[in-house]
């Protein structure tokens, strides 16, 4: 019975508290375009919206006349089944004695990044897919299109495309990017970029400068990297490549609902990200974290994606 009641799960609330702070600070891409939305189950639909919050209603009424009413559409939804994902990280009673830093908190980073790297890539894999968009909102480059040729590519007029097919599909403008880190690379030295700026200096393109000359304000660099098993080299999470999206934000007090028409969401099950621990035979301590979720792109015509932009 004692052995048995050793390796029940323990919930440990500070290391889940710390744990929700590691998450807030790493891989940024994935959070801007699949923002978190929590649901009670492990299962439900997600709803699916057409155009009727843009079309030109009569809304003329004349005097003692019914009212104008609304055909509605029919609103189309998918469902969704979300996955358990967990790691743990084990703790010799040894290492624990002779560790001059804590073993726990280091225990909680390690398993708190794997499983955040994994929904990073879950999510670039989604919105970096072609096939999950239609030919108005994605474009390959190719050739002197591609921003490799500073003379004759046009970073700006292609991003400035890809807005303007945005706003046709949904009537409203992207507000967010995530921009890969080698078309960053190239970006940010741009000439006919760097011609754009307002001053005079010779430096190379800030983020700032992107939000400015693109006007979206919601700007992010997929930077993390991942390997496969069983190897040492690495490969960047988000290629040389570009998406817009329309991702509604989060207001002050008011939390994201998963009924707001949007790009994307990662649906989790509320209260699933926890850390636990329990002992095995007594002297190895496993540190572990249990979250619920998988991200869904909910509507690519809120998005646009340009590939192949380097040479």
């Amino acid at each position: 019975m004692p052995q048995r009641l050793s390796n029940l799960r323990v919930v440990d609330p500070v290391l889940t508290q710390l744990a929700i702070g590691f998450g807030n600070n790493m891989f940024g891409a994935a959070e801007a375009l699949f923002p978190l939305v929590e649901i009670d189950t492990e299962a439900g639909k997600i709803p699916k919206f057409g155009n009727e919050h843009f079309k030109i209603y009569n809304t003329l009424r004349a005097l003692r006349a019914k009212s104008n009413r609304i055909q509605p559409s029919d609103i189309d939804g998918f469902d969704i089944n979300l996955d358990e994902h967990d790691l743990e990280y084990p703790i010799d009673y040894r290492e624990s004695a002779e560790a001059a830093f804590p073993l726990r908190s280091h225990a909680t980073n390690i398993v708190t990044q794997g499983i955040q790297l994994r929904r990073e890539k879950a999510c670039a894999d989604l919105a970096q897919n072609a096939a999950n968009y239609a030919a108005s909102n994605k474009i390959t480059l190719s050739g002197n299109s591609q921003f490799t040729d500073g003379t004759n590519s046009d970073p700006e007029g292609v991003i400035s495309d890809g807005k303007d097919a945005i706003r046709k599909k949904i009537a409203k403008d992207p507000n967010t990017m995530v921009i890969g880190n080698a078309t960053w690379r190239v970006l940010k030295r741009h000439p006919k970029m760097r011609e754009l700026l307002s001053t005079a200096s010779k430096r190379l393109i800030r983020m700032e400068d992107l939000q400015d000359i693109f006007e979206i304000e919601n700007i992010v660099i997929g930077a993390s990297v991942f390997s496969a098993d069983g190897t040492d080299e690495v490969s960047d999470v988000w290629g040389d490549n570009i998406v817009m999206a329309y991702v509604p934000q989060k207001q002050q007090d008011m939390e994201r609902s998963m009924y707001d028409a949007a790009f994307g969401y990662t649906i989790r099950k509320k209260g699933s990200l926890v850390m636990d621990s329990r002992t095995e035979d007594g002297k190895i301590e496993l540190v572990r974290q249990t979250d619920i979720y998988r991200p869904y792109l909910v509507g690519a015509t809120a998005g646009y994606l340009i590939s192949d932009t380097n040479g």
